[in-house]
């Protein structure tokens, strides 16, 4: 990234945490029970499910690119790693198969984007169906009921959680502990992290996203790149699903409906634009995965409907995607600006590729 998009970066995280520092004081003063350890466990656990995705999302997006069918992959994935070890295959294997799968589905949005060059939205919005339509005739429909407790283990077991069993039979929580998918959303997304900041890899996706055509000619395998980022957000897809179905110890065919919403708002809120290419980080996606989890939290203890909430989700990503579209306008006008005045320097035409080529070396 150039180093007034870092600095737009920045602002924008400052603005989300900002956001995010109100969020809280608000819903702790009208509520008492918000800051309590049972409420911040809850806060967490659904903010890995919006972050898992959002994670996805955002390397999709800095390519210049949109995932609508991970709400669909992640039942997929979920609901097929359950049948599997219902059916006898040992736990483990069967939520690797269920990653596998949701990487194949991410694999066939790539081919379809970098290969058959349909437009993102409509490559993932065919997935959509076809994921939601698979799971719901392999399972008829139904949950998958009477899973075995191991398979529960990854969404509601605890790192360090201390139990002890009272005089009554009855156990006595010590330390709640730290829950496992908390523990795997901060390793996957200091990984995620370092992958976009620090390898070449994640130089040549920001620069596929800035300048699809100038990062080709700098020499990135743009087809590469863009089938690698809908492979991560399938992953990420089908991580999801097998947390969620693990939390649930049951298959939910149904699992997921407009989860794609959550993952796109939180990756704008956290500084990605829709509009432009080659701009966002994980970080500010992490950011923007509490807002939307503390903001639904909250509404929640304040006893406001589902429906209120809907509403009001809504608004805030018409708000984001609007702000950043007003950002987009004045960074393109910067940009020309930049360039009409290299050009009256040195009388030649700017170097288009020049963006590219730095984020590539």
């Amino acid at each position: 990234m150039t180093m007034n998009e870092k600095r737009r970066d920045l602002i924008q995280k400052f603005a989300a945490l900002g956001s995010l520092t109100v969020l809280i004081a608000v819903f702790a003063v009208t509520s008492r029970a918000f800051f309590t350890t049972t409420n911040a466990l809850t806060v967490a656990l659904q903010v890995c499910t919006i972050a898992y995705l959002g994670m996805g999302m955002t390397v999709v997006i800095i390519t210049a690119g949109i995932d609508l069918s991970v709400g669909s992959v992640l039942a997929l994935g979920g609901c097929m790693a359950a049948v599997l070890i219902k059916g006898g295959m040992p736990v483990w294997l069967g939520m690797t198969a269920g990653l596998l799968l949701g990487c194949l589905a991410g694999l066939l949005n790539g081919l379809f984007v970098a290969q058959l060059k349909l437009p993102p939205f409509i490559a993932t919005l065919g997935m959509m169906g076809v994921a939601r339509g698979v799971i719901l005739q392999i399972t008829g429909g139904r949950a998958i009921a009477g899973m075995d407790q191991a398979f529960g283990v990854l969404g509601n077991g605890a790192l360090f959680k201390k139990m002890t069993i009272g005089a009554d039979g009855y156990p006595d929580i010590k330390f709640v502990g730290i829950p496992y998918p908390v523990i795997v959303m901060v390793v996957l997304a200091i990984l995620m992290s370092v992958v976009l900041s620090r390898t070449r890899f994640g130089r040549h996706v920001y620069a596929t996203g800035s300048n699809n055509e100038a990062a080709r000619l700098s020499g990135v395998n743009v087809y590469r790149i863009t089938v690698m980022a809908y492979v991560i957000a399938g992953f990420f897809a089908g991580l999801t699903g097998i947390v969620l179905m693990s939390r649930l110890v049951t298959g939910q065919p149904n699992e997921g409906i407009a989860y794609e919403l959550d993952a796109i708002a939180a990756a704008v809120i956290g500084g990605a634009s829709l509009t432009q290419g080659g701009i966002g980080t994980i970080s500010g996606t992490i950011i923007g995965a509490f807002v939307i989890g503390i903001l639904r939290n909250g509404l929640n203890m304040n006893g406001v409907s589902s429906f209120v909430q809907q509403i009001i989700i809504g608004v805030v990503i018409l708000l984001t995607v609007w702000i950043d579209q007003l950002r987009s306008k004045r960074s393109t006008r910067v940009r020309v600006f930049a360039n009409q005045k290299q050009v009256e320097r040195s009388g030649a035409p700017a170097e288009a590729s020049e963006p590219a080529r730095r984020a590539v070396e």
